[in-house]
């Protein structure tokens, strides 16, 4: 099953969670980091990261599936 990564604040760590999970798949210090594991999950999975900023907010979104709304330009 093909599941979202979002990465999410957790107290002072951000989270790895597939969506609607309610356990983190990893917890790491540094959103940088998180957002490198969700990479690599959302590759393998063909899946979309979703990363939230400290409050909780969307904060931008990468596609590694087959995306409804490909992106118009061919730089990447």
């Amino acid at each position: 099953m093909k599941k979202n990564q979002h990465v999410v604040p957790q107290g002072k760590d951000w989270a790895v969670k597939g969506a609607g999970n309610e356990k983190a798949t990893r917890l790491v210090s540094t959103q940088k980091e998180a957002i490198g594991i969700a990479r690599e999950i959302a590759k393998n999975q063909q899946s979309e990261v979703v990363i939230h900023r400290k409050d909780g907010r969307i904060r931008d979104k990468d596609s590694y599936g087959n995306d409804p709304c490909p992106p118009r330009d061919t730089k990447n």
